[in-house]
């Protein structure tokens, strides 16, 4: 073989070589996006879905079936305050959202548009909102692993925590990523909790006054194949649970039993998104199945089921 073929060769594998290593790193770059943002287990949940028969779909909430019509609305002056968690209040037909950086209440249209704003006294870093019974609120501070439940009438202007009772919410696996959701389960008579990281479950028994019962207990689920939990959320209808992270750009589906029914992509060109929900960080659902959600910093979106 002359020197001239020789060094031909050597030109051809080097190439080869180069672009075979960088196949690999892409493979490899696939395959760690793919396991961190859980593709895996929605392309198994995907392939479930499939095969939901019509009558099931009705008895679920059925996340596919959802668009966007109100798109990252901004909330007016609140860029630097972090909106942290939503929750829709049956008896005002209103939003509440509790902002974490800068601790305020705030009552929303369900256009998504500013009634009133509530400075929370005495909260660090309130992460956690749900509506109960009889105007009453609770209320989780991440960073003081609290639960306080307030009440909030047509008066309120600011609640001070001085004034209500409080729930040590205990220690956490990881204690900067600890309590952050909360949702009221009338059905139930009881609250439901959310650690952040890693993903899990608690109930905590209530007749829905400012009185909890007895101690708060763990949910054994395999379901939360999720990076972080970042809010919760009960559909009046169905009973079936909300689970959202912020870290998955995902919403998931649970039925009564804990099992994945159905789940959202908070994506780009998915459901009607323009853009990736950035960070979202609270849902909610109403009467009619109108669902609802906000994202850091200042961010308004509206979901509605297209039949």
């Amino acid at each position: 073989m002359s020197s001239q073929t020789q060094l031909k060769t050597t030109r051809r594998s080097r190439f080869f070589m180069r672009w075979y290593l960088w196949l690999l790193l892409a493979v490899a770059a696939v395959y760690g996006l793919a396991f961190a943002m859980h593709w895996d287990d929605r392309a198994l949940l995907w392939v479930h879905e499939r095969f939901e028969s019509q009558a099931e779909q009705k008895e679920s909430i059925w996340l596919p079936d959802y668009r966007a019509v109100i798109d990252a609305k901004l909330l007016p002056g609140m860029e630097k305050d972090e909106a942290s968690d939503l929750s829709y209040n049956p008896q005002t037909k209103t939003l509440f959202s509790v902002m974490g950086k800068n601790p305020f209440l705030v009552e929303l249209t369900l256009q998504g548009d500013v009634l009133r704003k509530m400075p929370l006294v005495g909260w660090v870093n309130p992460e956690g909102l749900t509506v109960m019974e009889n105007g009453l609120m609770a209320i989780v501070d991440e960073r003081e692993h609290i639960l306080t439940i307030v009440k909030v009438d047509a008066d309120t202007r600011q609640l001070n925590i001085a004034d209500f009772p409080k729930y040590d919410l205990g220690p956490s696996a990881n204690q900067n990523k600890a309590f952050e959701a909360i949702t009221w389960d009338p059905r139930n008579q009881q609250l439901l909790l959310g650690e952040e990281r890693p993903p899990a479950l608690f109930t905590w028994k209530s007749d829905g006054s400012q009185v909890l019962k007895g101690e708060k207990q763990k949910l054994v689920s395999d379901e939360l194949d999720i990076r972080n939990l970042s809010a919760l959320a009960i559909d009046p209808r169905t009973g079936h649970t909300l689970v959202l992270s912020a870290d998955s750009h995902l919403l998931l589906e649970l039925d009564e039993k804990g099992e994945q029914v159905s789940f959202m992509t908070l994506l780009s060109g998915f459901n009607g998104l323009k853009k990736t929900i950035p960070r979202a960080e609270g849902v909610t659902m109403d009467e009619a199945g109108t669902l609802y959600m906000v994202s850091e910093p200042n961010l308004f979106y509206r979901f509605e089921k297209q039949k």
